[in-house]
């Protein structure tokens, strides 16, 4: 897998709500996953177990697949996050990745993987993907005083007045 597709940014405080950022090819995760799995144990040095993905996210998704002398099992779930995958490993910390829709093209993609690269705490998936990829007319909207961004327990705050104090 190219490492244009695969970014991450593993930070020991597990304040950011990802890990880093996967471009999959396709929404087809019986031709996907093994790619990301095969990448990701060799990056990282770990060896991926479990695979973790939204069920209306992805077609074809088996219940396990071959990696290096192992099965690698996959959970499919309907409460995640549908925009994150989440690895677990035989040692260490599970990982999430931000998943970048494959139909995204080069220039958001790439924005949205070095975005996730760098620290992410107090973001949501959809602020990454907000910020990494604005919608036209979004920065029009967006305040200069950096309000545009999510609080960290409070939601978005986007077209929301100021609050005065009383």
């Amino acid at each position: 897998m190219p490492s244009a597709r695969l970014r991450f940014h593993l930070a020991p405080d597990r304040l950011s709500v990802v890990d880093g950022a996967w471009w999959p090819c396709s929404r087809d995760a019986a031709a996907e996953l093994p790619a990301l799995v095969a990448a990701v144990d060799q990056r990282l040095g770990r060896t991926t177990l479990r695979v973790g993905v939204h069920r209306d996210a992805w077609r074809h998704i088996p219940d396990r697949f071959p990696a290096r002398g192992r099965q690698v099992r996959v959970g499919w779930f309907l409460s995640t996050d549908p925009r994150v995958i989440t690895l677990t490993f035989a040692a260490g910390e599970p990982v999430v990745l931000l998943i970048i829709p494959p139909d995204t093209a080069a220039g958001p993609a790439e924005a949205t993987l070095n975005l996730t690269a760098q620290d992410t705490a107090g973001l949501t998936t959809g602020a990454i993907l907000a910020l990494a990829c604005p919608t036209p007319g979004a920065a029009s909207q967006a305040p200069g005083d950096g309000s545009s961004r999510w609080e960290n327990e409070g939601g978005s705050v986007i077209g929301q007045e100021p609050q005065t104090p009383a």
